[in-house]
């Protein structure tokens, strides 16, 4: 029963990190493809992707992942 536990417990850190991976993926294709006229969006979109990321370092150490 553990081992389910654990796994969905990878399963969620692997979800959360799928989200930062996203938004950095994001920014990374303004910054390649239209970074004069979306630079914009880069304060809103590295903010997500702070707390993103915190987000899913806390779920790692939280469950000591």
């Amino acid at each position: 029963m553990s081992d389910i536990t654990e796994m969905d417990q990878k399963k969620e850190l692997a979800k959360l990190k799928r989200l930062a991976i996203e938004i950095a993926s994001e920014i990374h294709d303004i910054v390649e493809d239209a970074v004069w006229t979306n630079h914009v969006k880069m304060p809103e979109l590295a903010q997500k992707l702070y707390e993103a990321v915190e987000k899913a370092n806390a779920y790692k150490a939280e469950h000591s992942l």
